[in-house]
C-alpha cells in the first residue's frame, strides 16, 4: 500500500504514545523477543515495533502495512525520515560478564528500596553504557542485546538475592547465575567501594580507552580475571607495560647495579647469563580502581618481579599484594 505522508515530528509523537500507553500492555511485552517481529525502530536506546509505530503516525491499521526493506515498505519509510532500523535477530544474548553486572548491581544499589522501572532513564542509559560496553568487549551480537527489559530483569535478578527484599516474604526473580551471586557478595555489603568499580567502567567506556584493542598478552591466561572485571583487568594490564618500565628498569640498575625481583630475589642474569641480562617483568602496584583513564603511570608505582612472583599475584581472586606474597613465601619457605 502506499503510505500517506507523515514526518519525523509525527514519528516521535507515535514513540511516546508507545511508550505512555503500550509498552507495559500484555500484547507488548517482550515484544522484541517474538520470533515474528524481525526488525525494529531505535531510537534513544530503546526498540520499538515499526508497523505499530507506523500505524500510530499515520491512523493506519498496522497489518496493512509490509515490513521487509523495499522501496515503499514500513521500515523503508521510517528510515527515509531519519530514523535508524536494526535486524533484530534473535541468538541468545551472551552470558552477562562481571563488568556488566557491577553496573546493574550499582544502579540496583543505589536505588534499592524502589528500583527504576523498564522504561526509566536509568535503565535506557545503562542499556545504552552496556551496548557501548559490549561493542569493546566483542561481546554484543544483535540489536536485543541487553535492551531496557533485559536490564530490569538483571537488577530483578539481584533483588531476589536482596535480605532487604526476601525477608519480606518475596522472592524476585529467580533465573540469576552463579556469578549474580558472587557480585552480590562481593559487593552488596559496600555500595561504596561497587560505584567506585562502576564509575571507572563508565569513565573507561566515555573516554574511549575501553575500545583499545585487546593486545594477545591481555588475554594470558595465567592471569585472573580482577575482581573489578574485564575492562579494569585490561587498564591494568597496559599499565604494567608502561614506557615507564624502561625508566624504572634504569632507576634500579643505576641504584642496586642488577635487576632482581622485589619478593624471591631471582635475578635472570645471574641465572640466564647474557640471554637474562635486562630481563624482568613490570606490576602495577596501585589497586585496579585508581587507574583512571588516561592517568599517567608513575615510576613510584612500578614494582619489578620474575614471571613466576607475577603470575602468582595474578592467577587467583583476590589478587596480592607484593607483601602478601613475599609474607606467603617466607612461611612456605620456613
Amino acid at each position: 500500500m502506499v503510505v500517506p505522508p507523515t514526518n519525523s515530528a509525527e514519528i516521535k509523537r507515535a514513540i511516546r504514545k508507545f511508550d505512555q500507553d503500550l509498552r507495559d500492555a500484555p500484547e507488548w511485552k517482550d515484544w522484541e523477543l517474538k520470533k515474528n517481529y524481525k526488525f525494529a525502530l531505535q531510537y534513544e536506546g530503546q526498540s520499538y515495533p515499526v508497523k505499530m509505530i507506523l500505524s500510530l503516525a499515520t491512523g493506519i491499521d498496522r497489518n496493512e502495512f509490509s515490513g521487509g526493506k523495499d522501496a515503499g515498505h514500513a521500515n523503508s519509510v521510517v528510515e527515509d525520515l531519519g530514523f535508524k532500523v536494526i535486524d533484530l535477530g534473535h541468538s541468545r544474548n551472551p552470558a552477562w560478564l562481571r563488568d556488566e553486572l557491577i553496573l546493574a548491581l550499582d544502579l540496583y544499589l543505589r536505588h534499592r528500596d524502589a528500583p527504576p522501572g523498564k522504561t526509566s532513564k536509568e535503565v535506557v542509559e545503562l542499556s545504552k553504557t552496556l551496548n557501548e560496553l559490549g561493542m569493546a568487549l566483542g561481546i554484543r551480537q544483535d540489536a536485543k542485546f541487553r535492551n531496557a527489559n533485559g536490564v530490569y530483569m538483571k537488577m530483578m535478578n539481584f533483588r531476589a538475592l536482596d535480605p532487604q527484599f526476601t525477608s519480606e516474604g518475596k522472592v524476585g526473580l529467580q533465573r540469576g547465575g552463579r556469578l549474580d551471586k558472587e557480585i552480590w557478595e562481593t559487593f552488596a555489603d559496600n555500595s561504596h567501594k561497587c560505584n567506585e568499580v562502576a564509575e571507572l567502567i563508565r569513565s573507561s567506556i566515555e573516554s574511549g580507552e575501553a575500545n583499545i584493542p585487546l593486545d594477545d598478552d591481555d588475554a594470558d591466561e595465567d592471569f585472573e580475571e580482577a575482581p573489578e572485571g574485564k575492562l579494569i583487568t585490561r587498564l591494568h594490564r597496559r599499565r604494567e607495560r608502561s614506557r615507564k618500565l624502561v625508566k624504572k628498569k634504569a632507576q634500579v640498575l643505576n641504584k642496586f647495579g642488577r635487576l632482581k625481583c622485589e619478593v624471591c630475589e631471582f635475578d635472570f642474569h645471574i641465572h640466564y647469563g647474557d640471554r637474562g641480562e635486562g630481563f624482568i617483568e613490570c606490576h602495577h602496584t596501585k589497586p585496579v580502581t585508581s587507574l583512571k583513564p588516561g592517568a599517567k603511570t608513575k615510576l613510584v608505582d612500578l614494582s619489578l618481579l620474575c614471571a613466576n612472583c607475577h603470575r602468582m599475584i595474578h592467577v587467583r581472586k583476590p589478587w596480592l599484594s607484593i607483601k602478601e606474597l613475599s609474607d606467603f613465601l617466607k612461611l612456605k619457605t620456613r
